[in-house]
């Protein structure tokens, strides 16, 4: 049975996530904060052994370098967004949101998702396409659960008004890939609490 532990990290408490088995340890997503994200790391004591991304915009890629040298470990990102990683226009930290955020430059991820089964350290999870909050969204389908990213939130859908969005794509996505799961799935996303395939099915505004 995997574990999985939320971090909030950065100016808008984008959620990383920690899955780990009885030996290995997955980091999902690290926004930023990579101290603290590490501080979690050795509290867990696994080893972490790869960095998935659901997408590269820059609330979710602000602690990589640091993590992916700390821990000598790969960066697996959807060939779609591969150039976006060092470009701080396409991941959107070059475009003054917030005073605070540096430009993100992020070298190339070593590993590109292809849409298919993984097994990393004992730990079974698929990649399956959520593009419509950006062209190269994934969300990573467990044996129990679902990260999403920035694709479905509690109660809401990623935004669709950025580079690459579209907001059909997204609501096909959805329904291809995240709601023909479990009702019992839990959802984990990119911000905000964990909710269910079936909540979301029944309550999402965007669906009903």
């Amino acid at each position: 049975m995997l574990k999985i532990e939320r971090i909030q990290t950065g100016v808008i408490q984008e959620n990383c996530y920690l899955i780990y088995n009885e030996t290995n340890l997955l980091i999902i997503d690290p926004g930023a904060e990579a101290e603290k994200i590490a501080a979690l790391i050795e509290k867990t004591g696994k080893k972490p052994i790869a960095i998935l991304l659901t997408h590269t915009h820059y609330d979710h890629i602000g602690a990589v370098e640091e993590l992916r040298h700390q821990y000598n470990i790969p960066v697996y990102v959807s060939p779609l967004e591969q150039e976006w990683l060092s470009n701080p226009v396409l991941n959107l930290s070059g475009l003054g949101r917030h005073n605070d955020i540096a430009d993100i430059i992020v070298q190339p991820a070593e590993e590109e998702f292809e849409l298919t089964d993984y097994d990393l350290g004992g730990m079974k999870f698929s990649v399956v396409p959520t593009p419509g909050h950006s062209i190269g969204s994934v969300s990573f389908v467990f044996d129990d659960f679902v990260v999403t990213g920035d694709a479905l939130f509690k109660g809401s859908i990623g935004r669709t008004d950025l580079h690459t969005g579209d907001m059909q794509q997204l609501l096909h996505s959805i329904n291809t890939y995240l709601f023909t799961l479990p009702d019992e799935f839990p959802a984990y996303p990119g911000h905000g609490d964990a909710t269910t395939i079936e909540h979301e099915k029944k309550t999402n505004p965007f669906f009903n």
